[in-house]
């Protein structure tokens, strides 16, 4: 039988083998991110050295002159941050209808149409690029906000996301509220979507860092480089021979400082939004 010390020591040896665990991980999910600073400050030899050069020399600030002066990044900004208001406001509007009614509601077909939601989850979105395309060149909106926005207007995962919330909401506050004389409408806006806060929380932060990262759909849809977007931007700093590896570093980190920014600012609502998903 195992004596009280070496059941402290076996406790102490698990908890340190943990944290080693988490400060190995740590270091992998940071190294990128240092190493596109680092990289920033380089020169174009440098960048390319073999073996690598871990550190600059000097500091070099024109990199991200060069960047700001290739890219108009001021277009970039405005663009990224429109296409991710709306992108949201469509999710949690529309997302939060579709989901109430396939969660609440009975009508014909409901298990049909929620069954195409889960097929359109299941697919790759690349599939869809092609006809959305020519739905938006046929509609001549092609290098508009609303071309960037528009493959986002409905989500199909933020109506199951919200279903599942929906589905979790016992149907006697429906039907109380309907005893108190609301409508339908009624019913959906003033009690079961405050109920939702948190999940819709959470699909407001999934759909701004999907949003953001989005690459292929803006490259496609807006050739205009002052209508694309932050990341569709930076694609175009990638020569087809060779790159300038700095400059792209310095531009990658001006685009990341705008997310980076309002991580640190909401950096407690992002995390009880990813804890509240993985507890339902």
């Amino acid at each position: 039988m195992k004596t009280t010390a070496s059941l402290e020591r076996s406790r102490k040896m698990t908890t340190f083998l943990t944290y080693l665990a988490l400060i190995l991980g740590s270091v992998i999910m940071i190294f990128p991110f240092v190493w596109m600073i680092l990289t920033s400050s380089k020169t174009i030899p440098e960048s390319l050295a073999i073996p690598p050069t871990i550190f600059p020399k000097a500091l070099i600030l024109d990199n991200f002159k060069d960047a700001m002066a290739s890219l108009p990044f001021l277009n970039l900004y405005w663009n990224t941050a429109l296409m991710i208001l709306f992108r949201v406001l469509c999710a949690i509007v529309f997302s939060s209808m579709a989901g109430y009614a396939f969660a609440k509601l009975n009508f014909k077909g409901k298990g049909l149409l929620f069954g195409i939601v889960l097929v359109q989850m299941s697919l790759p979105s690349q599939i869809f690029i092609i006809p959305q395309y020519q739905m938006i060149a046929h509609m001549g909106l092609a290098n508009t906000i609303f071309a960037l926005v528009f493959p986002g207007i409905v989500s199909a995962f933020g109506v199951f996301f919200l279903r599942q919330t929906y589905m979790g909401i016992p149907n006697e506050i429906g039907e109380a509220a309907y005893l108190d004389g609301c409508n339908q409408w009624q019913t959906f806006t003033k009690v079961m979507f405050p109920l939702t806060g948190t999940s819709v929380a959470a699909l407001t932060i999934f759909t701004a860092v999907f949003a953001y990262s989005d690459l292929m759909w803006p490259l496609v849809v807006n050739s205009d480089l002052k209508m694309m977007t932050l990341s569709s931007g930076l694609a175009t700093l990638r020569g087809q021979f060779t790159t300038n590896f700095p400059v792209l570093m310095a531009g990658s980190l001006l685009a990341m400082l705008p997310m980076v920014i309002l991580y640190l600012i909401f950096q407690r609502q992002f995390i009880e939004g990813i804890a509240s998903t993985g507890g339902k």
